[in-house]
């Protein structure tokens, strides 16, 4: 008997982690049942069909979406950060519907790898725990979110972002200093100059590559530190498969987003990270790595300083355990 997957995330905007995470599951669901028929709910269907070779319906086509969710085994929602109001409350009320239709029509759902939270707005925080309460499975990727269930009263397996089973590239290093931004409130145009003179100053002899992971997001302020540098070429996002090997090249890495530091500390690059979000600073403490904080008024050069002479070697034994999810599915 066929089993029939609905996927729901943040998928179809070309987005590098969410686009890498949703492969790995799929690639996973795959492997263990040849017999299964997904559906992924993006906002560029077409792209994600071509992409994956699957099925997938438009996210904004809510009777459509309504209509796919009648007529699966169950609801995959995840991974990545969904179920938080900081970004935007219209996504959080969004990925709150897709479960509470699931749910209505008892199917079963799954909380994959989702960071949770925060959640300012108190009556979504209240509906956000009574629907986590009724799902089938929920795992989160950091510390911070299980604890947050915790205090809920809702039980959660505490697991890792899925990219961390991607395996590392075996590939030379280069003398290229990869530096990847995305547009952010706390980037302001001051720090974007502060970092341009920290880079002209201490990598005077380096070739500088500035990396766009999501072109809508990244492209503009890449530009704009590009105006600053003396030596810089703008790597815009083509695919994932080559954002990899072009952060795995790299001597190394300064970058504000979740997954490329991940994928740098996975590849050995040294990486500074620039914390824009709890996450981002939450990673590099794990790794015992100075980073600076966009939230605040650091000194900048006196981070890089601090960079430059230090040493790094990363360890880590992390890998997303899919074996409850399939249990679960077939």
């Amino acid at each position: 008997m066929t089993k029939k997957i609905c996927i729901s995330g943040y998928y179809g905007f070309n987005n590098f982690g969410d686009e890498t995470i949703l492969k790995i599951l799929i690639d996973n669901l795959k492997q263990t049942n040849n017999n299964i028929e997904i559906n992924v709910f993006s906002s560029n269907p077409e792209q994600t069909k071509q992409n994956y070779n699957v099925n997938s319906s438009q996210t904004f086509d809510l009777k459509e979406v309504i209509k796919k969710i009648k007529a699966c085994d169950c609801l995959i929602s995840g991974g990545g950060s969904l179920l938080q109001d900081v970004t935007s409350i219209k996504s959080l009320i969004y990925y709150l519907t897709v479960l509470a239709f699931a749910q209505m029509f008892r199917k079963k759902t799954i909380i994959f790898a989702q960071g949770i939270g925060p959640i300012n707005n108190k009556f979504l925080a209240k509906l956000t725990a009574f629907i986590l309460k009724n799902a089938s499975f929920v795992s989160v990727r950091d510390n911070n979110s299980f604890e947050l269930l915790k205090s809920w009263g809702i039980k959660s397996t505490l697991s890792v972002d899925p990219v961390w089973n991607i395996n590392p590239i075996c590939i030379d290093k280069t003398n290229k200093i990869g530096i990847q931004l995305r547009g952010f409130k706390t980037l302001t145009d001051d720090i974007i100059k502060q970092l341009a003179d920290c880079i002209n100053e201490y990598y005077k002899d380096k070739e500088i590559i500035l990396l766009s992971l999501q072109n809508e997001q990244d492209l503009s302020v890449c530009n704009k530190l590009k105006q600053y540098l003396n030596n810089a070429v703008v790597y815009e996002n083509t695919s994932n498969e080559k954002i990899i090997k072009d952060i795995a090249s790299c001597e190394a890495l300064i970058a504000m987003r979740y997954h490329a530091c991940l994928i740098a500390i996975k590849n050995n690059v040294k990486l500074l990270p620039l914390s824009y979000d709890i996450k981002v600073e939450n990673l590099a403490k794990e790794f015992n790595l100075n980073y600076i904080d966009l939230n605040s008024s650091q000194n900048i050069e006196e981070a890089f300083k601090k960079f430059i002479n230090e040493k790094f070697e990363y360890k880590y034994e992390k890998e997303f355990d899919f074996s409850k999810i399939k249990e679960i599915i077939f």
